[in-house]
C-alpha cells in the first residue's frame, strides 16, 4: 500500500520516511495534507528513492558576503537615515579637529586665585578712639579717614615743643645781640691801643730829646729821667690796651660757640616740635592708597594701643595668580593675552595679559621646601606661579583675594582653523 515514497515539506525530502498514497476521482497519485503542512508525493515508477546529503557548513567568505548583502540591503531600504548619519559622522569629525587645533592655541588652569598686598591699619599713637567714619567693606580712596584718636594730649605736646623752639630762638639772638656789643667793644679797644701808641711816640720824642740836653749840659738830670720814666709808662700803657684787645676778641670765639651750642638747642627743639606734630598727625588714621576697608574692629571709646589692629585693608590693586603645571609653560611668555573667568560673576569676561613667570615652582618657596635627596623620589608635576594683571577690572563689583578664577592664556598668536573660517563669515554654518 505504501510503496517508496517521499514525505516533502516546504520542497525539502526526508528520506526514509514513507507517505501513504491515496487515489481519489480528483487527484491524481498526489494527496496533499494541509493540517501539518506536509505534502505526500508519489515518486515516478522509474524513480528510486533517494536520500539528501548533509548541507556542508558555511565557510568565513560566505559569512562575510552575507554581511556585505545585509548591509547593502540596509542602505537600499534606508537611504535618509544612512546619508544623515553620514553627514552626522562627518560633522563630528570635523568638529572634532576643529576644536582640538583652537584647544593648542590656549592653556588653562582653574588653580588660579585672586592676589592682592592686604595689609592691617593700625595707629601709631596710643588713645581713646573718638570717631570711625567708615563701615565694613566700604571703599575708601586716598587719605580717607579710617578712624579718630582724641588729640588733646599730643596738642599740649606740640604746643610745649613750639615754645621750646621759640626759647632757643631767643638765645640765639642773645649771643647774636652779645656778639654786637663785642664788636663795639673792640672796636673801643682798638682806638686805646692806637691812642696808645701815639702817646708812646711822643714819650719816645721827649726821652730822647731830653737826653741829649742832658748829655749836652743843655739840660737837667731830672727832666732826661722823668720823660725817660714817661717813655717806659706808655709802653705798659700800650701793651696793657693791646691785653685788652686781645680779651675782647677771645671773648668773640666765646660767644660764637655759645651761638652754635643755641643753634643745636633750636634744632632740638624743632626735632622735638616736628615729633609732636606728627605724633599730633597719627592721631587720624587714614588711608595710603584706594581700597576697601575689610574686617573692621575698630569702635568709639575703644582705648588703642600703638600698633593694635583696627581694620584690615585691600587694595584696589589686584591680580590673578595662576599656577600652571610646568609642563604648560613651554610657550608661555609674559605679555601675552588671557580671557578671565571669575567664578563668582560667571556672565563676565575680563581681559588681561602675563605679567611674568616666577622663576621656581611653588614649592620652592614655602616654609617646608621639598627634599628630594633622601628616600624614595616619585616624581610629581610641579606648579608654577603665574602673575596676571587685569587689563579692564571691574568697578562695579567686589574683588578680593582668594576669589577662583580661571585663565585662559593664548599661547599661539596665529589664528586657528575655526578663527580663519569665522572671519569668512563660515564659522556660524558650522
Amino acid at each position: 500500500m505504501f510503496d517508496d515514497n517521499v514525505l516533502e515539506r516546504d520542497d525539502a525530502r526526508l528520506p526514509g520516511v514513507d507517505s501513504p498514497s491515496f487515489v481519489g476521482p480528483s487527484h491524481d497519485n498526489h494527496t496533499t495534507a494541509d493540517k501539518d503542512g506536509f505534502t505526500a508525493r508519489a515518486p515516478a515508477p522509474q524513480q528510486a528513492p533517494v536520500g539528501r546529503e548533509p548541507a556542508a557548513p558555511e565557510q568565513p567568505d560566505t559569512q562575510q558576503q552575507a554581511s556585505d548583502k545585509r548591509r547593502r540591503s540596509f542602505l537600499r531600504r534606508r537611504p535618509v537615515v544612512s546619508a544623515i548619519g553620514a553627514v552626522l559622522l562627518a560633522a563630528a569629525l570635523g568638529g572634532g579637529y576643529l576644536y582640538m587645533d583652537y584647544a593648542e592655541h590656549f592653556e588653562s588652569t582653574d588653580d588660579a586665585f585672586i592676589a592682592a598686598r592686604q595689609s592691617t591699619l593700625a595707629p601709631k599713637v596710643a588713645g581713646y578712639i573718638t570717631a570711625v567714619p567708615v563701615t565694613d567693606n566700604q571703599h575708601v580712596a586716598d587719605g580717607d579717614v579710617i578712624a579718630r584718636i582724641d588729640d588733646r594730649d599730643y596738642r599740649v605736646a606740640l604746643a610745649q615743643a613750639e615754645a621750646q623752639v621759640a626759647a632757643a630762638q631767643a638765645s640765639i639772638q642773645n649771643v647774636d645781640a652779645q656778639l654786637d656789643v663785642q664788636q663795639a667793644q673792640i672796636a673801643a679797644n682798638q682806638a686805646q691801643v692806637d691812642q696808645a701808641q701815639a702817646a708812646l711816640v711822643f714819650a719816645q720824642q721827649q726821652a730822647t730829646r731830653y737826653q741829649h740836653l742832658e748829655q749836652t749840659g743843655y739840660g737837667t738830670v731830672q727832666n732826661s729821667e722823668q720823660y725817660t720814666s714817661q717813655l717806659h709808662q706808655q709802653q705798659s700803657a700800650l701793651l696793657s690796651a693791646q691785653a685788652t684787645l686781645n680779651l675782647a676778641q677771645r671773648q668773640v670765639e666765646a660767644l660764637k660757640a655759645q651761638r652754635k651750642s643755641a643753634v643745636a638747642n633750636l634744632a632740638q627743639a624743632e626735632a622735638q616740635r616736628d615729633q609732636a606734630r606728627l605724633n599730633l598727625s597719627y592721631t587720624t588714621v587714614t588711608a595710603a592708597q584706594p581700597g576697601r576697608v575689610v574686617n573692621l574692629s575698630a569702635a568709639v571709646g575703644q582705648f588703642a594701643q600703638a600698633g593694635t589692629n583696627l581694620t584690615s585693608f585691600v587694595p584696589d590693586q589686584i591680580w590673578v595668580t595662576a599656577n600652571f603645571k610646568e609642563i604648560q609653560l613651554d610657550k608661555m611668555r609674559p605679555g601675552e593675552k588671557v580671557t578671565l573667568r571669575i567664578d563668582a560673576y560667571p556672565g563676565r569676561t575680563i581681559n588681561g595679559h602675563v605679567e611674568s613667570v616666577q622663576p621656581g615652582s611653588g614649592t620652592a618657596f614655602s616654609l617646608l621646601p621639598a627634599q628630594n635627596a633622601t628616600g624614595n623620589y616619585v616624581k610629581i608635576v610641579q606648579r608654577v606661579p603665574v602673575k596676571i594683571v587685569m587689563d579692564n577690572p571691574p568697578t562695579d563689583v567686589a574683588l578680593g583675594p582668594g576669589m577662583s578664577v580661571v585663565p585662559t592664556v593664548r599661547i599661539d598668536p596665529t589664528p586657528s582653523l575655526f578663527e580663519r573660517l569665522e572671519s569668512l563669515n563660515l564659522g556660524r554654518l558650522l
